[in-house]
């Protein structure tokens, strides 16, 4: 366990490699309720989400062949559907259904091992574990406005 101890744990880290924003559009709902059957962190995690959480037909298709049951899924406007709904950050009337965008970055976490290079060694070695940093951005769809307050764009935009 001590080789796993930072040295300077008070270190504010910069990351080593930069990787691009990666956009997920979450086409289908999850029955919170029964969100314990995909993972047991679910509850602790979304502990804020009032009925359901979102997911993407990519990992439905992985909970079915699981054994997960298909109804604790519900199907919601696809993509394409989606991109004719306008941004809720857009929106000025609270009822209307619109497209809710969620921001995510990770500014420091380890993704590789890191090889240096030596004279005393022809081959490169392990050496360290390298940094990257990486965001994401959630579109889902929202039956009102009010379901999502953070996502306040400049309107105009």
């Amino acid at each position: 366990m001590a080789k796993l101890r930072q040295k300077n744990p008070r270190a504010v880290r910069q990351a080593e490699e930069v990787r691009g924003l990666e956009h997920l559009h979450m086409d289908i709902a999850v029955n919170f309720s029964q969100g314990g059957l995909l993972s047991p962190h679910i509850h602790n995690v979304c502990a804020e989400a009032a009925d359901s959480i979102y997911a993407r037909q990519e990992d439905v298709r992985f909970w079915l062949e699981q054994g997960v049951d298909s109804s604790v899924f519900e199907a919601l406007p696809k993509a394409s559907e989606q991109q004719l709904l306008p941004r809720c950050g857009q929106l000025g009337d609270g009822r209307r259904p619109c497209v809710c965008r969620y921001g995510l970055s990770l500014a420091w976490y380890p993704c590789l091992l890191k090889y240096c290079h030596s004279r005393d060694r022809p081959a490169p070695y392990k050496c360290g574990i390298r940094s990257c940093q990486k965001s994401y951005s959630f579109d889902f769809y929202v039956p009102q406005r009010q379901l999502c307050l953070w996502d306040e764009e400049p309107r105009g935009r």
